[in-house]
């Protein structure tokens, strides 16, 4: 289910905001449940095969998170460093396993002329998001950055539809504690008045500018594609037409999904971080991608460049890593 399909937003989104705030007035657990639910509805309704794989990945997770805080008090820190490498690795097996196995072969087969393959892999819808969240919870447990250990809040900060699909990538300590506030169980509209004009907006760039401009990126690609067979090649104004419309396709559509998921969740009062902020117009590589996917690049800053040393170590580890 996509944010810009007429099921979600003339059924689903109305039909869970509703119940939301009608089960908060029962109890707050009721509607924290149904949030749950609908975030895994939102989830199977693409492939319900992966809801499996989805609520596996939390189970582990959440059990070696509170492994990790357990042994902090129990157990030495050596164990504790243990639980958290092969938690991590876990993740990181899996997440590799359905983005690169078939690549990985692929090209083993063209060096080695093997026929080695595997079953046709279907990468499961937000696999990456919901991977990087819980590595995020993983190593802020091992920190002792995690304060609140309620399952069912668990649950809804990784499956969180808003963010499902294309992030942005969420932080445990930042999450809970809405999910945990009184005030985001009480409607508050001007939270719903500015979360539609965000969607809206949102939805214009996607589906008014994105969409739109992708036929003619993809005519031009296919275009070029197909002359390398014919050898009739897109004119040099084409290409430059091509790569410039893909550009600004890539650029609303992303943007857009990302104003969409802002907007979605101020509905339900939960603030997510911002994730796009003008990359066309850095001056640099470094300042593009600061801009481009912020908390992606945030969580490779965070947990992947600095604990390995970041520029700390001289130029050659730094440029490695």
């Amino acid at each position: 289910m996509l944010f810009n399909s007429y099921g979600f937003i003339f059924l689903f989104l109305p039909v869970v905001l509703l119940g939301f705030y009608q089960l908060a007035r029962i109890h707050h657990a009721y509607a924290g449940a149904w949030l749950t639910i609908s975030s895994l509805f939102f989830y199977g309704y693409w492939n319900s095969a992966y809801i499996g794989l989805l609520l596996g990945s939390i189970f582990c997770n959440y059990a070696f998170g509170m492994w990790i805080a357990k042994a902090g008090v129990q157990q030495s820190a050596a164990r504790k460093k243990q639980v958290l490498v092969f938690a991590l690795a876990a993740n990181l097996l899996l997440l590799g396993y359905f983005k690169y196995a078939n690549f990985f072969l692929s090209n083993v087969n063209s060096l080695t002329g093997s026929s080695l393959s595997l079953s046709e892999i279907i990468l499961p819808l937000g696999i990456s998001f919901f991977t990087f969240t819980q590595i995020a919870f993983l190593v802020d447990t091992y920190q002792g950055k995690v304060k609140e250990y309620n399952f069912v809040h668990y649950v809804l900060f990784v499956t969180y539809f808003p963010h499902l699909i294309a992030g942005p990538v969420l932080h445990h300590k930042d999450m809970m504690p809405q999910f945990a506030r009184n005030s985001t169980y009480r409607i508050n509209w001007e939270h719903v008045a500015t979360g539609l004009l965000l969607f809206t907006l949102g939805l214009c760039k996607k589906v008014l500018w994105a969409d739109s401009i992708a036929p003619f990126a993809t005519a031009v690609f296919d275009g070029a594609q197909h002359g390398m067979v014919t050898g009739t090649l897109p004119t040099t104004y084409e290409a430059w037409a091509g790569a410039l419309a893909y550009t600004l396709q890539i650029y609303f559509d992303f943007s857009g999904y990302t104003d969409m998921a802002l907007g979605i969740a101020l509905m339900f009062n939960i603030h997510l971080p911002i994730n796009f902020n003008s990359p066309y117009r850095s001056t640099s590589i470094i300042e593009f991608w600061r801009r481009w996917h912020i908390t992606l690049s945030a969580f490779l800053r965070d947990y992947l460049y600095i604990p390995l040393g970041g520029n700390r170590h001289g130029k050659l580890r730094r440029y490695a890593i």
